[in-house]
């Protein structure tokens, strides 16, 4: 009992960030003219950004497979994978993408361990990679963060991942557990395949560089022209933001960064159109999320 009320407790400090953060947001840039600007975006750039997140589904899938023992069908996994995608996005903070994974998972294998650690390998090696481009664009584009609240935060957000890491994997916390000792074997047996790593945080670049590249097609369907060298800088930090686990599958701390660093006076991309170029590309995520609903009323039948 003191668990669940313990979820809705979290789960309304969540949704109070991201209202909030939506509202000063809204109230700055004009939720009316955020809305106008979106419905003026080219609807070719807007099917092909959903046809590249469906990509970045797919090469996940991929990183997944390489991280389970078994040899698993793609395209059991890829429907696994976009059922996640589904969940994650239109009952964020009810039922985790990663624990939908897991459940279909453990029903082919009847293996909680192998579940459980394929499952926060395969987050875990991207959040890797995410935080590795973080820090690449953090250097690359210091000279625009400068004063800014990015300039601490994000070190700041690598620094509590690095000490997460330490903790976790350094002291084992609960590895005297059974499930958790069974779960610590399995990464084990992850950290000594090297190049398997090697493959997955590869795949996980190329993930990240879908996204950017989605994001400058959404930007280029709202006639923007910027350059893709900003979106190289700045997305790889907006995305980290977005990960702090304070609101809503990001919501609000996303718009927030974009009208902050799209904004800045180099590029001088005015609020109203940072954030609809933030929920633009949300808005494409969520239509190729969708698909992971076919897949889930599929699977149930």
């Amino acid at each position: 009992m003191a668990r669940k009320l313990n979820k809705i407790v979290l789960l309304i400090l969540k949704l109070a960030v991201s209202s909030g953060l939506l509202y000063l947001v809204l109230s700055k840039a004009g939720a009316e003219k955020v809305l106008a600007i979106i419905t003026t975006i080219n609807p070719a750039a807007f099917i092909f950004s959903i046809l590249l997140y469906l990509v970045s589904l797919y090469v996940s899938t991929m990183r997944w497979r390489l991280l389970l023992p078994v040899e698993f069908r793609k395209k059991k996994l890829l429907s696994f994978y976009m059922i996640g995608s589904f969940f994650s996005t239109f009952l964020p903070g009810v039922i985790g993408g990663d624990a939908v994974k897991g459940y279909y998972l453990y029903k082919e294998t009847n293996n909680g361990s192998l579940s459980l650690a394929s499952v926060f390998m395969d987050r875990y090696i991207g959040f890797v990679s995410l935080m590795i481009m973080g820090l690449i664009a953090y250097i690359a584009g210091f000279n625009y963060l400068k004063g800014s609240i990015i300039e601490w935060l994000l070190p700041a957000i690598i620094l509590a991942f690095v000490i997460g890491n330490l903790v976790i994997f350094g002291l084992r916390f609960g590895k005297r557990m059974k499930r958790l000792a069974e779960f610590y074997a399995y990464f084990d047996k992850y950290r000594n395949h090297k190049t398997m790593i090697a493959k997955t945080l590869f795949l996980s670049f190329i993930v990240q560089i879908i996204n950017i590249i989605s994001i400058y097609i959404i930007t280029l369907g709202l006639g923007q022209h910027i350059s893709l060298v900003y979106f190289f800088i700045f997305f790889p930090i907006i995305t980290t933001i977005s990960t702090l686990p304070i609101s809503i599958s990001g919501l609000g701390l996303r718009e927030s960064s974009f009208v902050l660093l799209f904004g800045l006076p180099q590029i001088g991309i005015k609020p109203e159109m940072a954030t609809a170029m933030s929920f633009a590309w949300f808005l494409s995520t969520a239509f190729g999320g969708l698909c992971g609903l076919f897949e889930y009323l599929r699977l149930k039948r």
